[in-house]
Parts: C-alpha cells; structure tokens; sequence
C-alpha cells in the first residue's frame, strides 16, 4: 500500500499546473471542490460529535501522516487547536531537491477545512505565517452554545 505522503509531490505538481492553466482562481476552486465532495468524513464526525469530531478526524489523518503535532481540545470553552510543529507535507517539498513548493500549497488546509467547518457553526482560523518552517496552526471554536 502506497503511503498518503507519497502524493504529495503529485499534488504540489497539480496545484502548480492548475495556476499555470487558469491561475490561483482555479487552484481555489479545485479545492473547493475536494472540500464539498470528499471531506463528508469530516463533515459527519463534527455534525455528530462536535469539536470532538475534529480531534477523531485529525488524530486519525495526522498520525497516518506521520505529522509531528500537538491537539488541543477543550469542549466546555469551544476549542479545539492544532499545533502543526512539523508538517510532513511541507516538509517534504521544502527539502525536494527537484520540486519547486507550489507557493500557496499551504492554503489547501485553509480551504478545504473551512468550508467543512463554518457551516457547522465554528470560526476556523489558520495561521500559515510559519509555512516556510513546515509550521502552521489551525484553530476551530464553536460560535454557538452546545444544544
């Protein structure tokens, strides 16, 4: 079984065609697309278990990723963080000796993550100011009280 860091170059190498074909709009709309139609696992443990759905969903994805992490949950404040110490996928194209890091590759966890959440009830916040370090955080808080 191939591991899931193996596609990473391939879609760094998507990204960077796709903005060559029809620029950061349409990168954008890929991943819009992705979020709608494949991230229904995400949608569905949140739907059903709140901000515990996030912490299944990552702590499922993050350790198959290999990924070098500290998760926060904090159910009676609404919080639930991530603290991306090492990210295995930017890791990996930073240290490519024959891949050029398509420079927005970072955005995707923005995207594709937002638009599962928000419509949820949660703020989602992503801090990527750290992304030439392989370093970002991402926070979710619910906006309502819990029914």
């Amino acid at each position: 079984m191939i591991s899931c860091t193996e596609f990473i170059p391939a879609y760094n190498e998507l990204f960077r065609y796709l903005d060559q074909r029809g620029g950061t709009n349409a990168v954008q709309g890929f991943w819009e697309f992705l979020s709608d139609r494949f991230l229904t696992n995400l949608r569905d443990l949140v739907a059903t278990h709140g901000l515990k759905g996030c912490w299944l969903y990552w702590s499922r994805t993050l350790n198959e990723e290999a990924a070098d992490f500290v998760m926060e949950l904090d159910e009676e404040a609404g919080i639930f963080r991530i603290e991306m110490r090492r990210c295995p996928s930017k890791r990996r194209l930073l240290e490519s000796t024959h891949l050029q890091p398509y420079p927005h590759y970072c955005r995707h966890c923005d995207v594709l993550y937002r638009r599962v959440l928000e419509p949820l009830g949660y703020s989602y916040e992503f801090d990527d100011s750290k992304t030439d370090q392989a370093v970002c955080t991402l926070t979710v808080r619910r906006k309502t009280p819990p029914a």
